[in-house]
């Protein structure tokens, strides 16, 4: 255990003083049974422990106490950082509900502000599944230093029409916030057979100049060997925050690999890879420390 963390220490160390890492994973049902299993919550932490803020997805648990406890646990093996985490209400249109979570390193980046979607046209209510929960942070160590996450799990069979009312979402948050830096992140579904070529083209999200997609269509985030999906994806708005981005950065974690996970193991976990990305750190900062 002594030298697990470490190493956790370690990488945090290595991760922080060069780049500053933003995730995405959609932790498939994350409850009290998860949370509950050491060997899934010590993977989890493993993953988790790498981002300065990770937005995780699928969180099902009425009681409120899973996410707490994963918090702990990654305060407890990384004594460097101090983690702290914003959630979403319970979303859903039935009975069957689901959270936002951003979990963020409180040492690194700070929440400005947040904003829960609510539809503005009630006589169309079922636009969105669950709604986009979206976070401002300010952080001082990165070349972009104030930015929004808006964070996304579409309803399958909808997707391509969700994707496609997010340009109204993020340009909403935009205008909220008067802030250029936007980036959506999460389970889209935006692959395969939720989303065909003749949507792709209707999709304005997509076709639009003005956003660039990290993630590509041959990417694959799934666990399982016999899918190829590119359903999680990480999509940035404003040129800056582009220019912020270290090339070549945005891509799946592939975390049955590099934890040495059966294939069985690793979809005890999640039959979601993460997405992740890295922004610049602040080369004066760099000096200065």
């Amino acid at each position: 255990m002594k030298s697990y963390v470490v190493l956790v220490v370690m990488l945090g160390l290595q991760v922080s003083a060069a780049t500053f890492k933003i995730c995405a994973f959609n932790i498939k049902s994350f409850g009290e049974a998860k949370a509950s299993n050491k060997k899934i919550m010590g993977a989890l932490v493993k993953i988790l422990s790498r981002c300065d803020i990770s937005v995780i997805q699928e969180v099902r648990d009425s009681k409120g106490e899973a996410v707490p406890a994963l918090v702990t646990e990654l305060n407890r093996l990384d004594s460097v950082h101090r983690y702290q985490h914003l959630e979403s209400k319970r979303l859903g249109k039935n009975s069957y509900k689901e959270q936002y979570v951003f979990i963020y390193r409180a040492n690194t980046v700070q929440v400005i502000d947040w904003y829960q979607y609510v539809e503005d046209h009630p006589d169309h209510p079922e636009a969105f599944a669950r709604e986009p929960f979206a976070v401002r942070f300010h952080s001082p160590r990165t070349v972009i230093k104030d930015f929004a996450l808006m964070s996304h799990h579409t309803c399958p069979s909808k997707a391509a029409n969700e994707i496609n009312k997010l340009l109204h979402v993020m340009l909403q948050v935009k205008s909220r916030w008067k802030i250029e830096s936007l980036m959506l992140l999460g389970d889209l579904n935006a692959a395969c057979g939720y989303v065909t070529a003749e949507e792709w083209r209707n999709i304005q999200l997509r076709s639009s100049d003005t956003f660039h997609w990290l993630i590509g269509d041959k990417d694959d985030t799934t666990v399982n060997q016999k899918t190829h999906c590119a359903y999680d994806r990480i999509v940035v708005h404003g040129e800056e925050f582009l220019k912020g981005i270290v090339p070549g950065s945005a891509k799946p974690f592939n975390f049955k690999t590099k934890l040495g996970l059966s294939e069985e193991e690793a979809l005890e976990v999640s039959d979601h890879f993460p997405v992740e990305v890295n922004i610049r750190a602040d080369p004066r900062i760099d000096r200065e420390l």
